[in-house]
């Protein structure tokens, strides 16, 4: 089982936070992060009125990379999955090389 830090609200961050939330006995943990807490807030009640299931949810700027190492650090995930904006790649890739986990 794993800890997972999924790092965008949209269309394809609800989907894929879903799909984690289905698969219990891989993604033991899911922490949902977006520049929007809105969204995160939003997604947060379709899992647990869908799939039964607590997600924690957290506000972040991807393209401050000390932010988001703070965030990771706090988390303490085994993988990050990126779901953000293209542009913001390189800022969550650096991240995750500083803090040590997974991308």
């Amino acid at each position: 089982m794993s800890k997972v830090l999924i790092i965008g609200a949209g269309g394809v961050g609800g989907v894929v936070t879903h799909k984690c939330a289905e698969d219990r006995d891989t993604f033991s943990e899911i922490v949902l992060a977006s520049r929007t807490l809105s969204r995160c807030e939003k997604i947060q009640k379709q899992v647990r009125d869908l799939r039964g299931r607590e997600i924690q949810i957290a506000q972040i700027d991807a393209d401050d990379v000390a932010q988001t190492v703070a965030l990771i650090k706090r988390v303490q995930p085994d993988l990050l999955i990126n779901v953000a904006l293209p542009f913001q790649d390189l800022p969550l890739m650096d991240a995750c090389l500083e803090a040590g986990v997974d991308y």
